[in-house]
């Protein structure tokens, strides 16, 4: 449910009213957009008697929200939500740029891409330092250590940091040296780990899983800002269906259905979705001219030998070329990287 205001509400109403949803045992989400302000009421909204509110002078109607995802929902909050990144703002007429290597394998090997990333355009950097394997004997990633390579590259170069988070016990390491951090799509509906991410300030970027439905994914969006974190960025990945050519199908769809259902930003991984690099090109092409508000890209500067995800992965001279066409599409559509 929720609580239209009339415009120019004066701030006394605004809190008698987030009083009166609180006596009920409900929980105010406030929304203040430019022309509208809403009250989302989470909780037992059977609690509270909608005729009761809309006869109050300050209220303009009370609507009732169907879907079972509150503070994720558009209707909470009708502005589009921009997060800040470490500087780096993701939505609105803003366009993210992530690029870097599937899996950090040394020092040298980050800050090269590093500054070619940047270079080329890319505001945030990217790297696996935890990587979930199929295989048990693929590699794995080089744990602790080589989060602190990506954290050093970071700071060299000027750029946030984006790392995958595996497990709660590593989330006080991240929350200190990650500046988004990412929960993969096998992670989608850890739900022990999302409520923890709910207790840190950073944002996070959350992949949608591998065969997950919409609702299900904003679900678990839900579930990070219900344990107080507002700061999520949705990051379509590509599903899984019955075409084998393919490493994924990207949903391209995914991008103006979370818009409309959702205020949160949404950005696209091309590299994940198709497994080629032939692929990121025109995918990163549709997604940017689709509405997305940002791009994962993986670069490598030697695909060939990586130990993670090669063939997906674009050398940087590629990249850049990806990123000069992106960017020309983004000033079509009234975005800017």
């Amino acid at each position: 449910m929720i609580i239209v205001l009339k415009q120019k509400t004066k701030q006394e109403d605004i809190e008698r009213l987030q009083s009166l949803v609180r006596s009920k045992g409900l929980d105010p989400y406030l929304s203040q957009g430019v022309k509208t302000t809403i009250i989302g009421l989470v909780g037992d909204t059977t609690q509270i008697d909608p005729r009761s509110l809309e006869v109050d002078e300050a209220v303009e109607r009370v609507m009732k929200v169907s879907e079972p995802y509150k503070k994720a929902n558009r209707a909470f909050h009708p502005d589009d939500s921009i997060i800040d990144v470490s500087g780096v703002k993701v939505g609105g007429d803003h366009l993210a740029v992530i690029a870097g290597p599937c899996s950090i394998e040394s020092e040298e090997q980050v800050i090269e891409i590093a500054r070619a990333a940047k270079a080329a355009g890319a505001n945030m950097l990217r790297g696996g330092a935890f990587k979930p394997r199929t295989s048990p004997y693929a590699f794995q990633g080089m744990g602790s250590s080589g989060l602190d390579i990506l954290y050093k590259a970071g700071k060299e170069v000027g750029m946030p940091i984006v790392s995958e988070l595996m497990s709660a016990d590593h989330l006080e390491e991240f929350d200190k040296k990650v500046d988004l951090i990412q929960i993969g799509a096998r992670n989608m509906q850890n739900f022990d780990l999302l409520k923890q991410l709910g207790k840190t300030k950073r944002p996070i970027l959350l992949k949608r899983g591998l065969s997950a439905t919409f609702e299900e994914w904003i679900m678990s969006a839900e579930y990070i800002m219900a344990a107080g974190n507002p700061n999520v960025i949705l990051c379509e990945r590509g599903i899984r269906t019955f075409e084998s050519y393919t490493r994924n199908t990207l949903d391209l769809q995914a991008i103006p259905v979370v818009k409309k259902l959702t205020h949160l930003p949404i950005i696209i991984d091309p590299s994940h979705a198709g497994g080629k690099w032939w692929l990121v090109e025109p995918m990163a092409r549709a997604a940017v001219a689709a509405g997305a508000d940002g791009l994962m890209i993986e670069v490598h500067n030697n695909p060939e030998k990586a130990l993670c995800d090669g063939p997906q992965s674009l050398k940087p001279e590629k990249f850049e070329a990806v990123i000069k066409q992106v960017r020309d599409i983004a000033k079509i559509i009234g975005k800017t990287v």
